[in-house]
Parts: structure tokens; sequence; C-alpha cells
């Protein structure tokens, strides 16, 4: 097992780019296991965790719904955002600045096997992250990512999660809320949750703006604990 997690942060890149970079990513992890699997090679597969803000933009998951998309291509322009189909799972969820995306690029095999366990796990690194801002964040029963006030008619969104796995290696990953434009939200129905409101960290601790590189680091900590990894910096 190798617990050795090769941590980048990209800074603001397009999602494109990004995406194309964690399937290079992903498929160089498959294809040791592959190989060790065909030639017991016995080489250790990587992993990897990725920070990144995007740029405006409106990803599809394989099980969404465009209706749940709420402009046209027009309207996308006049927002400076762009829209990809993407093969996670999950409706549709947007990214932007103020926000703080990490795909984890994992071979659970180093792990655990076992996908339900893992969202679990990016569940509470989120909430035991906001818990440090004073936030009772928690899961909401059937409905994948972090949330505030489940259970109320005030229940709001602060973190999406979408994951691809495949032979136990995983992409895609969480989007957490710290300093997003909430206003961009307004333009699709999220995750294909039409009672539910969203939220950014900012915004329930009525402050202009969160120091993300902070907030970064306390995601990091829990992660280094509840996975038992050992980052290192590439």
């Amino acid at each position: 097992m190798n617990k050795e997690v090769f941590l980048q942060d990209l800074g603001q890149k397009d999602y494109k780019e990004t995406w194309d970079y964690q399937e290079d990513l992903f498929k160089e992890t498959l294809d040791i296991k592959i190989k060790n699997r065909r030639e017991d090679a016995g080489l250790k597969t990587p992993n990897h965790f990725l920070f990144v803000e995007h740029p405006h933009v409106y990803t599809l998951g394989k099980s969404g719904d465009m209706a749940n998309l709420l402009i046209d291509e027009e309207q996308l322009a006049k927002k400076n955002a762009t829209f990809y189909k993407i093969n996670r799972g999950g409706d549709i969820t947007y990214h932007g600045p103020g926000q703080i995306v990490g795909y984890p690029i994992l071979d659970l095999d180093n792990f655990f096997t076992d996908i339900h366990k893992y969202l679990r796990l990016l569940e509470e690194m989120v909430i035991l992250t906001l818990a440090e801002y004073g936030l009772k964040a928690e899961r909401s029963e059937g409905e994948t990512g972090v949330w505030l006030d489940v259970g109320t008619p005030f229940a709001r969104k602060i973190c999406a999660m979408g994951v691809r796995a495949s032979r136990w290696v995983t992409m895609h990953g969480f989007a957490l809320n710290v300093n997003a434009d909430l206003g961009y939200f307004d333009l699709m129905i999220p995750c294909g949750i039409k009672d539910k409101a969203v939220t950014s960290l900012n915004v329930e601790l009525g402050k202009k703006e969160v120091n993300i590189a902070e907030v970064k680091e306390k995601l990091l900590k829990y992660f280094t604990a509840l996975f038992e990894a050992e980052m290192v910096l590439k």
C-alpha cells in the first residue's frame, strides 16, 4: 500500500485543461494497475490531490438532465461561462472563482476499496473544516455533499461532490463554496434538487472574503488524518 499523495495547487485553471490533466493522471495509474495484474510487476501506484479554482463553468454528470441548466449558449457567453458534459456521477454543478475545487486521484487499493466510505470521508473532511469556523455542517440523507440546517426549510448546500471510479482509481471530487458568487447558482437547478438553496462560507460568516489558503490548509489536515495519508508537494 502506497499512502503517499502528491499535492498540486494548480491555481486558476480552465476546466477542460484540468479535466484533461486529471484524465492523464487517472490513466497513468490505471495502466500501472493493469501492468501489475498482467505481469505481476509489483509497481507502486501513485496518488494525487489537485487543488484548483476554475473560471465560471457548468458541468453535467452522466445521470444529469440538461433541463437543469436554465440558460442557453448565448446567455452562457454573456456570463463568461462555459458548459461541459462530463463522466462523473451526479447532475449539474457550477464551478467558479471563490470556490475550492479538490480532485483526489487515488488508487483506493492503497487505502480501502469502498466508494461509499470514500465519499463519506470526503464529506467528513469538509464537515470538520467548517466546524473550525463555528458551522454545524452535516450530511443530508440520500444527497451527496455537505449541507447546513438539514431537515429544515433553510437547508442549504455548501459543498458539492461527484466522483468517477474505475478499478478503484478515483477522479473528479468536491467543490466547496468559500467566496463564491451565488448568483451563478440561480442559472441552474443545483444537482437537480429544486427545493434546496446554496450558500458560501463567507456568507455564513458575514464576511466579504474568507482566506482561501487557510481553508485549504484545514482541508488537507483532515484529509491527511482521515485517509492516513502522507502528503508530498509536487
